[in-house]
């Protein structure tokens, strides 16, 4: 061979290494990262339409606190592209989301995406692309065992023994009724609740199951009556609660009353009224009157992107939820690791003890996504809501029981 041919052959082969070598490099950058702009991409879906478009409240919050975060410095200077679809609340159509944002977008993880039936959907496609789902809005046993999925929402059921263990333990009461939702949010409520009854040593006063269409707790109520009951455990829906106390006040029952944290909400006191002070509510979450940072940000970012949106509970949970990818997110910078999905997965198995939004004391490990592990007690107050006994760990005997 020609010596001329040689060098010209020797200079293109080593140009076709180098380009080969630039076309690797960019394969292997990381979808949803942008690393010259500080950008990282993230996504959701959401219930724009369909059965239940007030939960698009969630999806505003979640989007307002990004907003708020990319204008007040950002993740350490990263900011976030967040996008989101309307699925319906179809999980069928939330996997098509999943997908696009995925396979279009280029989506880092999944961030705060809504509704229960739903997420569990999107997880089989999640696990497969290695995509985290961070701060899925639900409640499902799957997310709390699931290495990519880190939730903040607790299962009822640990909420519900919060809920005892403040009306026996710091009330005095033994008397203790519990009035159901016949779905999985009532009956994940009844487990926890029986369970941590027969560890007291403790029979219920009386447990009654209602449909959630339910409009009339008169027979309800009166089986509470007949039973003696001095408190009344309700996990349903804020109209379920505002119809209860209304059967009870017109039967002049006089009881303590107990709810899940998701009816301490303005919208519950519009149902309710004064009928409503003095109810009590186990929640992971503080209240919204509270002057925390985190919560007091929510506040003003949430009047400010989504004036027409409520300020209530609904939406601190979305905040929340976003705020869960950003604290991952910088415990992954933090780590010095590249920026793939995989290590910042890595980085929320190693959160502990953190104040996650409107969330306090929240803790992952690998094999154990339990993030929520306190609960405050919140008691309403003028239409007000105010913290009466502050965050302490869910009961064991509940908290360390096998999923169901």
């Amino acid at each position: 061979m020609l010596p001329g041919i040689a060098g010209t052959l020797g200079i293109a082969v080593s140009a076709l290494v180098l380009t080969l070598g630039s076309v690797g490099t960019a394969a292997a950058q990381q979808k949803g990262i942008d690393t010259e702009k500080k950008v990282v991409t993230v996504g959701a879906f959401t219930p724009v339409t369909g059965p239940v478009p007030f939960y698009s409240v969630l999806t505003h919050a979640a989007d307002a606190y990004f907003k708020h975060l990319n204008e007040t410095g950002g993740i350490k200077g990263w900011k976030v592209n967040y996008i989101t679809y309307d699925d319906g609340y179809d999980p069928a159509r939330s996997v098509a989301v999943s997908r696009k944002l995925v396979e279009d977008d280029g989506a880092f993880a999944l961030a705060a995406p809504v509704g229960t039936a739903t997420n569990v959907a999107a997880i089989p496609y999640a696990k497969e692309k290695k995509v985290p789902m961070i701060g899925p809005i639900g409640g499902a046993s799957a997310f709390f065992v699931e290495p990519n999925v880190f939730p903040l929402l607790p299962d009822y059921g640990w909420s519900a023994a919060s809920n005892v263990d403040y009306a026996v333990k710091d009330l005095g009461l033994k008397k203790i009724a519990l009035l159901w939702e016949n779905d999985e949010l009532g009956k994940s409520a009844k487990r926890g609740f029986d369970l941590y009854m027969k560890e007291l040593g403790i029979e219920p006063a009386e447990s009654v199951p209602f449909d959630v269409k339910t409009t009339s707790f008169s027979p309800h109520i009166r089986r509470v009556a007949n039973s003696g009951a001095e408190a009344v455990i309700l996990f349903g829906s804020n109209a379920n609660l505002a119809a209860a106390l209304k059967a009870a006040d017109l039967q002049g029952l006089k009881v303590k009353w107990f709810a899940p944290f998701f009816t301490a909400d303005p919208s519950t006191v519009k149902l309710a009224g004064d009928l409503l002070d003095g109810t009590y509510f186990s929640s992971w979450l503080l209240p919204v009157s509270s002057e925390e940072p985190g919560v007091k940000a929510y506040r003003e970012a949430v009047t400010k992107y989504y004036p027409g949106d409520p300020v209530g509970v609904f939406g601190l949970n979305g905040w929340s939820n976003a705020a869960l990818f950003a604290k991952g997110f910088e415990a992954l910078l933090d780590s010095g690791k590249p920026l793939t999905g995989e290590s910042l997965i890595a980085a929320l198995d190693n959160l502990n003890n953190a104040s996650v939004g409107g969330a306090q004391g929240v803790s992952f490990k690998p094999g154990d996504h339990r993030g929520t592990r306190k609960e405050g007690i919140i008691q309403a107050k003028g239409g007000k809501f105010e913290l009466v006994r502050d965050f302490k760990p869910y009961p064991v005997a509940v908290f360390d029981a096998p999923a169901q």
